[in-house]
């Protein structure tokens, strides 16, 4: 099983412990590594997101952990990007600003095209994606999961980042409703992006989040997606997504045996400066 995670929140964005929790688990499990990844800060307001007022001190209690804790494991400070065409900052601003580590970028407020309003695709309740689908897409799901999978590709193209954060979540509140993954037209749309993801040599993040949290069956990405990102040779690395410590290893196990069984044989690890090495699953 994987010995770091790069994909965790404190209470600075939408976790519920202190930062140094995080660190004192990660001891206790043997990670090697460990990177803090908040919500990056917004131009409105959120229940979720860093507040731009308590980004300096993020960077600063980064840091000191950072040199507390050097002799026994290394850290990283990053930002979990939303990118919000037309509304979120440049991703290049806040990785600046608070000299980030590397960046993972996700998409979980969708905007619709030609009207205001965001639809939340994400969180724990799937009343408010089925609004948001009826509100601004008129329950037209191709369309919707369309726009959100130009919105991920327009990040890809438009922002600099290392990570693409839980890349399917749109599928989780569909819950196998709406659409099925095998279907022609969403293959497509997952094909296209994954070509961008590997022009690029971004890093896919299998997440495993909405199995321990019970709000998904499968990984973010899973099945075909997965086999895609298997043949088509773009790196993975298993985060759990942790909001509390005792999140930081959750499906771990699990995502290792999944990722084998469909042909994958290492996961990446980040070395710090831009660098990757490929580690051996198994």
């Amino acid at each position: 099983m994987p010995n770091y995670n790069l994909h965790q929140h404190s209470t600075f964005s939408d976790g519920k412990s202190e930062p140094e929790a995080y660190v004192k688990k990660a001891l206790e499990l043997g990670f090697r590594a460990m990177g803090f990844a908040e919500h990056s800060p917004l131009p409105f307001p959120t229940s979720f997101s860093l507040k731009q007022e308590n980004a300096e001190a993020y960077v600063r209690e980064t840091a000191r952990l950072k040199e507390l804790y050097h002799s026994q494991i290394v850290l990283y400070r990053a930002l979990e990007f939303d990118f919000i065409p037309g509304i979120s900052d440049d991703f290049s601003f806040w990785r600046d600003k608070l000299h980030l580590d590397y960046a993972i970028g996700s998409v979980h407020l969708v905007r619709p095209e030609n009207r205001d309003g965001l639809w939340f695709i994400d969180g724990p309740k799937r009343e408010k994606y089925d609004d948001g689908l009826r509100k601004y897409f008129g329950n037209d799901i191709k369309k919707a999961v369309k726009t959100y999978y130009l919105q991920i590709n327009k990040m890809i193209e438009s922002q600099q980042f290392e990570i693409v954060g839980h890349l399917d979540k749109i599928k989780m509140h569909n819950a196998g409703r709406y659409f099925k993954e095998d279907e022609k037209w969403y293959r497509r749309l997952v094909s296209e992006t994954l070509e961008l993801v590997k022009a690029k040599g971004l890093v896919v993040e299998v997440n495993t989040r909405g199995l321990y949290k019970n709000r998904s069956d499968r990984l973010f990405p899973d099945d075909g997606t997965l086999k895609q990102i298997c043949k088509m040779k773009i790196p993975v690395l298993i985060s759990t997504d942790a909001h509390q410590p005792d999140e930081l290893n959750s499906y771990m196990d699990y995502a290792q045996n999944r990722l084998i069984e469909t042909g994958i044989k290492s996961v990446a690890f980040f070395c710090g400066n831009g660098k990757w090495e490929d580690v051996a699953l198994g």
